[in-house]
């Protein structure tokens, strides 16, 4: 059994901010992580390895500084790690960077067959959810999204029972290996790392693969060339505005609320029938 984990280094979300001149993310401003949807990926390959022994590889694609990811994969217990860096993958939107990992994904599994691809649900900076799906129809495997559990994987009949979870409730899905994942964060907890896989993390080194040790890749579809996306604009939401404090007697905090509330009915009215 062959994992392989797709993962990116992005900037923690929570302090980052964004440049007003040009509207776009200031990463500079926060320092870099593996993406927390990614960690749990890593965490259920190796929840899945216990079960069905096999090997865990994680890829990513990005600056030289991005086999710090895959060190932290490595800590959390895969077994080899790939990283792919040029300069011609750089401005990629989700469509080339799937474009870009599918190749890559083609070139592991020369080595060894891939099994099984597994990826979080998004990217914290960007949140579009496309990147897996995208490898996937690519790779002409199913894809199933939103997983919660990995119920049961047969390795001999080469299937795999999943729970994923939908607006309305949960579905139940067995589906054929290959296929890919993107699992929630509520698929599992991060473990601690043991220390072995510490010192073996710290003393890793990626296998590092330029565009030109791909095989039969069409540059047109990588980097910036290949992005049909253009961001026409980013921005900070502005704070929701605060709640009205009531004062006074009983009677004059239900007046206040009714005033309150016919305000907004009012207004409410006047924006339907507009």
């Amino acid at each position: 059994m062959h994992i392989v984990v797709c993962v990116k280094q992005v900037p923690d979300t929570k302090i980052i901010k964004i440049n007003p001149k040009t509207n776009t993310l200031d990463r500079k401003s926060a320092p870099a992580i593996l993406n927390p949807y990614d960690a749990h990926a890593v965490q259920e390959a190796v929840k899945v390895k216990q079960l069905t022994g096999g090997t865990i590889s994680v890829l990513s694609m990005g600056p030289p500084q991005a086999t710090e990811v895959i060190k932290k994969s490595i800590e959390i217990g895969a077994d080899r790690g790939y990283l792919i860096s040029d300069r011609a993958f750089a401005g990629a939107d989700t469509l080339a960077t799937s474009y870009a990992l599918s190749k890559a994904l083609e070139r592991i599994g020369k080595d060894i067959p891939v099994d099984m691809v597994i990826c979080g649900k998004h990217a914290i900076d960007g949140d579009t959810g496309q990147v897996g799906p995208g490898i996937a129809r690519r790779m002409d495997i199913p894809p199933v999204t939103s997983v919660i559990e990995v119920s049961e994987v047969n390795v001999k009949e080469k299937t795999i029972l999943i729970k994923r979870k939908l607006t309305s409730g949960y579905e139940l899905i067995q589906a054929e290996l290959p296929c890919l994942l993107t699992v929630e964060k509520e698929i599992n907890e991060i473990e601690y790392a043991p220390m072995p896989n510490m010192i073996r993390a710290a003393r890793y080194q990626p296998i590092i693969w330029t565009v030109n040790e791909l095989e039969n890749v069409d540059r047109a579809q990588l980097g910036l060339k290949g992005s049909p996306t253009v961001v026409g604009k980013m921005f900070t939401p502005p704070r929701p505005e605060g709640g009205k404090k009531l004062e006074g007697s009983a009677d004059e905090q239900v007046k206040q609320l009714m005033d309150l509330l016919m305000d907004k009915k009012d207004l409410l009215t006047v924006q339907s029938t507009n």
